[in-house]
């Protein structure tokens, strides 16, 4: 059983920087895709970003340019370093796996969800 463990949400004001991490323990974390997804009040969850167990990466066009993620195979981890925050980036932020497929770009490819870290940007 894959577990999840976010940390590194907060507020900020507009322009301002977070990074947040995710903490895997359970599986082969070097073996498996990771991705991160949020989900604002009242819209469903959405795709952000993810990275495959050999460092490919993909993002959502909303934050392209804006947020890095990256991994760390050696501390079981993988990061989100979410710059030029804008207000609609509002959300509880989930990192997830899908250990069934290469890497986990959309809710029905994910097995494992973390509990969520809220990341607040204030105008």
């Amino acid at each position: 059983q894959v577990q999840l463990v976010e940390s590194g949400g907060g507020l900020v004001q507009a322009g301002g920087s977070l990074r947040l991490s995710c903490a895997a323990s359970g599986g082969t974390f070097s073996r498996y895709g990771m991705g991160w997804f949020r989900q604002a009040p009242g819209k469903e969850r959405e795709f952000v970003a993810a990275i495959t167990w050999n460092g490919g990466i993909y993002y959502a066009d909303s934050v392209k340019g804006r947020f890095t993620i990256s991994r760390d195979n050696a501390k079981n981890t993988v990061y989100l370093q979410m710059d030029s925050l804008k207000p609609g980036d509002t959300a509880v932020y989930y990192c997830a796996t899908g250990p069934r497929v290469y890497i986990p770009t959309s809710r029905s490819q994910v097995d494992y969800w973390g509990q969520g870290t809220q990341v607040t940007v204030s105008s």
